[in-house]
């Protein structure tokens, strides 16, 4: 029994949840509208400003497909909504961020600054040389994007230099010790 996919999703005012013949799940917000194609077998309920889903049968794929179609459309409510945001430091001596126009400049220590442009549907700020907080409605596109500008130059454990999310712990390592 799936108690993710069990629980029904609410749908805020100012939010409309539509699903098509092809199991199609579009989402319109404030924020914006996402669409999303989910799993043919799954059937999708709204009724009451609730949205339900149900499974067709209890085999292992259906039961593991019903927490994540719950999920998934839980989400696009979500991110139309309120939207999601990441936040990375930059720590090191020399590190740092910047940003002009759509593009994403960081030097992080190698011999040439690394330029990134800002996906669609993806906003990118830099309130400081060594924060940059990316916001969006998808939370797929946000972690994605986020994860790829980590592993420029992930932390490393001895100074704890590198990228990092702003929650995320180091475990320190001492390092060489003299005679």
């Amino acid at each position: 029994m799936s108690r993710i996919g069990l629980k029904p999703i609410e749908i805020p005012a100012g939010v409309e949840v539509k699903v098509d013949n092809a199991n199609v799940v579009t989402v319109k917000g404030p924020k914006g509208e996402l669409t999303q194609q989910v799993d043919k077998g799954m059937t999708i309920n709204i009724e009451d400003n609730t949205v339900t889903v149900v499974r067709p049968s209890e085999s292992k794929r259906d039961r593991s497909l019903h927490g994540l179609t719950r999920t998934l459309v839980g989400n696009m409510v979500e991110g139309v909504t309120s939207g999601y945001k990441k936040t990375l430091v930059i720590e090191g001596t020399g590190y740092r961020a910047a940003k002009a126009g759509k593009k994403l400049t960081l030097n992080l220590g190698y011999s040439h600054p690394i330029e990134v442009e800002d996906p669609q549907g993806i906003e990118v700020e830099v309130p400081d040389a060594h924060t940059i907080v990316i916001t969006g409605i998808d939370k797929q596109k946000v972690g994605n994007f986020a994860a790829n500008i980590r592993d420029y130059r992930k932390p490393e454990p001895y100074k704890g230099k590198g990228v990092r999310y702003i929650d995320e712990h180091i475990r320190r390592k001492v390092g060489k010790t003299g005679k």
